[in-house]
C-alpha cells in the first residue's frame, strides 16, 4: 500500500508531561508471559521448593521464591541486585514469581547470604536433572561433553576468592570454576566451584567422573564423548575417561615435554589432509604412563609473518611458515574428523561469552561464596531456560556434524529480550478474565503466539 509523504510526516513539538501510575497495572516485561508458561510446564516453582526444604522457615518471601526471581531478574537483563529497584512495582514480573509484591533488594541479598552448602548442591543438582530431561527426549546417539573453567573477577574481597591467572583485570580477586557443557544443547550441565589461584585441572578428577558416570546410567546406550583443553592432560584424567567408556580428545601441552618436540622436528613425511593441513601419528607417550594413547600432530600452513631472528623456540615447535598441534585421543577415524571433532571446543568458549554477556555469569554480587554461588547457579539456569525456552517450541535444525554444533540454530538470551521480553503491556480483568494488552505488531505477535502454542501443547 502506497503512502503519501504527508501520510508518514508530521511536525511534532510538543514534549509529552509524564505521569507515573500507581494502580500498578503496567508492565515493562509483557513478553516474560512466555517463560511463565515454560516455569508452570516443568513446574520451576516446586522444584525450587524441594531444593531448600531443609532451610529455617519463617521468612516471608522463601528461599525458592528468591532463587526465581533472581533467574528472572538475569533473564531480563540485569547484572546486579540493585537493578531490582527498576522493576519493583511490576505486576506480571510478581505473577511469574509467584508472589503480591516483590522483594527489595536488601531482602534478596539477606536471603542470599542465609543459603548453604547443601542449597548449592541441590541446586546444582535440578540445574543437572533439567539438562538429562532434555536430552532423553532428544534419544540421541552421541552425547558430547566439555569441560573447562572460566574467571569470574570482582574489585572486591568476596570470600573464597584469590588472585590468580586473569589476562583480562591482571591482579584482580576471582573465582575460577570448572563447568561441563552440553555441545548438542549449548547447554551448562554442571559446576564445580574454585578460588582463582588454582590450576585448570584441580578438582576435575572427580567432577568429570562424577559428570559422566552420571550421564552414562542416566543415558544408557548413548555414546559419551568429552574434549578437554591441556591444562587437563593427564594420565588420571584419561584413565577416568577411558575407563568410563567416553571417547575423548585432548590438546597436548609441548612445553612440557621437551622430548615431544625432537620428534616433530625429526618429522619428514607428513601425510596431507586439504591443502593447508598435514599431519602425521605417534605412538610417543611421557616416560611414566602405562598406557599409550593415539596422538595427532597437525601442522597448518601459515601466513603470518615472523619478525626478528628466525629461531625455534625453546619448547614450542615454530617453524617459519607452519604452525603446530597435537591432539591425544582414544577415537579412532580419520584424522580430518578427529582434527573437526576437536576444533568443535570453539563453541563453548563462545556459550562461555554468551552467558557472561547476557547471563551474568561473570558476576559476584555478594560478599559471601555460598551466595555467589547461588547466583552463578542462577545465571547457568537463565541461560539454559533461554535455550530450554527454544527446544520446546521448534524442532531441531541439523542433525550430527562432525564438529559437535548444537543441533538447534539459537537465538541468545539477549535477543530474546529485546525481540520479545522488553514490551510494554497493561494487565488487566475485563468481564472478570485476566488479560495481557499489548501494542499490536504482526512480528511480536507471530513470536510470541509460536512460543505459546509450542509450550501449552507441552503442557497438555
Amino acid at each position: 500500500m502506497k503512502s503519501s509523504k504527508a501520510d508518514i510526516h508530521a511536525k511534532f513539538h510538543k514534549i509529552p508531561r509524564i505521569r507515573f501510575c500507581e494502580e500498578r497495572r503496567l508492565t515493562s516485561y509483557s513478553g516474560l508471559v512466555i517463560f511463565q508458561a515454560l516455569f508452570h510446564s516443568m513446574k520451576l516453582r516446586l522444584k525450587f521448593r524441594r531444593c531448600f526444604q531443609h532451610l529455617a522457615g519463617g521468612k516471608i518471601f522463601g528461599h525458592a521464591s528468591i532463587v526465581l526471581l533472581l533467574v528472572i531478574h538475569v533473564i531480563l537483563g540485569f547484572r546486579r541486585l540493585r537493578g531490582l529497584d527498576y522493576y519493583s512495582d511490576d505486576p506480571l514480573v510478581a505473577r511469574v514469581c509467584g508472589v503480591r509484591r516483590l522483594p527489595d533488594v536488601a531482602t534478596v541479598s539477606r536471603t542470599l547470604t542465609s543459603f548453604d552448602d547443601e542449597s548449592v548442591e541441590n541446586l546444582g543438582m535440578l540445574a543437572e536433572d533439567m539438562v538429562i530431561e532434555r536430552l532423553k527426549k532428544m534419544a540421541l546417539k552421541k552425547l558430547t561433553i566439555d569441560f573447562d573453567g572460566s574467571v569470574q573477577s570482582t574489585g572486591g574481597h568476596a570470600e573464597g576468592t584469590a588472585v590468580g591467572f586473569n589476562k583480562n583485570k591482571k591482579g584482580a580477586r576471582s573465582y575460577y570454576p570448572l563447568f561441563a557443557t552440553v555441545a548438542q544443547t549449548s547447554q551448562f550441565y554442571g559446576m564445580h566451584h574454585r578460588p582463582g589461584n588454582v590450576h585448570d585441572s584441580n578438582g576435575a578428577i572427580d567432577f568429570i567422573a562424577r559428570t559422566l558416570y552420571r550421564l552414562a546410567n542416566e543415558l544408557p546406550g548413548v555414546q559419551l564423548e568429552s574434549r578437554i583443553d591441556s591444562a587437563f592432560y593427564d594420565k588420571s584424567i584419561f584413565y577416568v575417561l577411558d575407563g568410563l567408556g567416553s571417547k575423548f580428545t585432548s590438546s597436548l601441552p609441548f612445553e612440557r615435554f621437551p622430548k615431544f618436540k625432537t620428534i616433530i622436528e625429526a618429522r619428514r613425511r607428513w601425510s596431507h589432509i586439504d591443502g593447508d593441513l598435514s599431519y602425521f601419528e605417534s605412538e610417543w607417550k611421557p616416560d611414566n604412563w602405562k598406557h599409550r594413547y593415539r596422538v595427532l600432530v597437525i601442522r597448518k600452513n601459515s601466513k603470518r609473518q615472523v619478525k626478528g631472528p628466525l629461531q625455534l623456540d625453546l619448547f614450542t615447535p615454530n617453524d617459519h611458515g607452519y604452525e603446530y598441534k597435537a591432539i591425544a585421543t582414544n577415537m579412532t577415524g580419520p584424522a580430518e574428523e578427529i582434527l573437526l571433532f576437536h576444533n568443535g571446543r570453539g563453541s563453548q568458549e563462545k556459550l562461555f561469552g554468551e552467558a557472561k554477556q547476557h547471563a551474568a555469569l561473570d558476576v559476584i554480587p555478594t560478599r559471601r561464596r555460598v551466595g555467589n554461588q547461588i547466583f552463578t547457579l542462577a545465571g547457568m539456569l537463565a541461560h539454559n531456560l533461554g535455550r530450554e525456552i527454544q527446544m520446546a517450541t521448534r524442532p531441531a535444525d541439523r542433525g550430527d556434524l562432525k564438529k559437535r554444533p548444537a543441533k538447534w540454530e539459537f537465538e541468545s538470551l539477549g535477543t530474546i529480550r529485546q525481540h520479545l521480553l522488553h514490551n510494554a503491556g497493561t494487565l488487566a480483568r475485563p468481564q472478570g478474565e485476566l488479560t495481557l494488552t499489548m501494542n499490536e505488531n504482526d512480528t511480536a505477535r507471530e513470536e510470541l503466539t509460536r512460543y505459546l502454542d509450542g509450550l501449552m501443547k507441552k503442557a497438555a
